[in-house]
């Protein structure tokens, strides 16, 4: 059985493609060659990695889900035997939920043998509640089929509202169930932890790469390699994953 892993979330420049490079390469971590797919119409980020081989598929059109470049993506996730990882732009968020829902899409993954594993982010500050309606939404939508990982990203500021944390906030208690796992990004340290994976990802690198790479500086490497382990030690708790 394979998991199809779809990035979703309403709000634009919150990390989705950032979450979709992180999980190719752990499932490359392990020993997986995940099929990488960007569905985003507008900003095509994950699909600039070269090192994930990530395919570029168009199923928007005119604002609406295209049925029969659907259909395509449907073809190639079935045959799949490690897992899937789709990244899904802001743009294409409400008419792909409501495709995928109309559908019975996650009910046709299941008695394909996959298991549908939605990833959402929440961010801070001015996007905090964009994006905790965003989660709302999609657990709302979403039949049991489907599991929620949620990602807590604080580059835009801390993640916390009236004194409470995410864990505290209603969007979460009220879909506490449907929550597989809550995964971190770390508060980086904006001149430097934050300002070295900003680079790696403006050259659209992966961490592999960057650290193989004599032309950055070793503490640059080292950095990256802690970021990098933080990550990967919090999804290796994620069963789910």
């Amino acid at each position: 059985m394979a998991k199809i892993h779809m990035i979703l979330q309403g709000k634009g420049g919150v990390g989705k493609s950032l979450i979709a490079a992180i999980l190719a390469q752990y499932k490359m971590g392990t020993g997986q060659q995940p099929l990488c797919i960007d569905t985003d119409p507008v900003n095509a980020t994950f699909h600039g990695f070269e090192g994930l081989n990530v395919k570029r598929l168009q199923i928007m059109e005119n604002e609406e889900i295209n049925p029969r470049n659907f259909d395509t993506l449907i073809e190639l996730i079935a045959p799949a035997t490690d897992d899937v990882i789709i990244d899904n732009g802001a743009s294409s968020f409400v008419p792909l939920s409501h495709y995928l829902n109309s559908n019975h899409v996650p009910s046709l993954l299941q008695e394909m043998g996959h298991e549908l594993v939605v990833h959402t982010v929440i961010t801070g500050s001015q996007a905090l509640t964009d994006t905790l309606n965003g989660f709302s939404q999609l657990a709302t939508q979403f039949t049991q089929e489907t599991t929620f990982i949620v990602w807590l990203n604080p580059y835009w500021g801390a993640i916390e509202s009236e004194g409470k944390t995410f864990e505290q906030m209603k969007a979460y208690t009220a879909n506490k169930s449907r929550v597989s796992a809550i995964i971190k990004i770390p508060t980086l340290k904006e001149e430097t932890y934050g300002r070295d994976l900003a680079d790696m990802l403006q050259d659209h690198l992966t961490f592999n790469e960057a650290l193989a790479n004599p032309a950055l500086t070793i503490m640059t490497r080292q950095r990256l390699k802690i970021i990098k382990n933080q990550l990967f030690a919090q999804m290796d708790s994620a069963a789910v994953l």
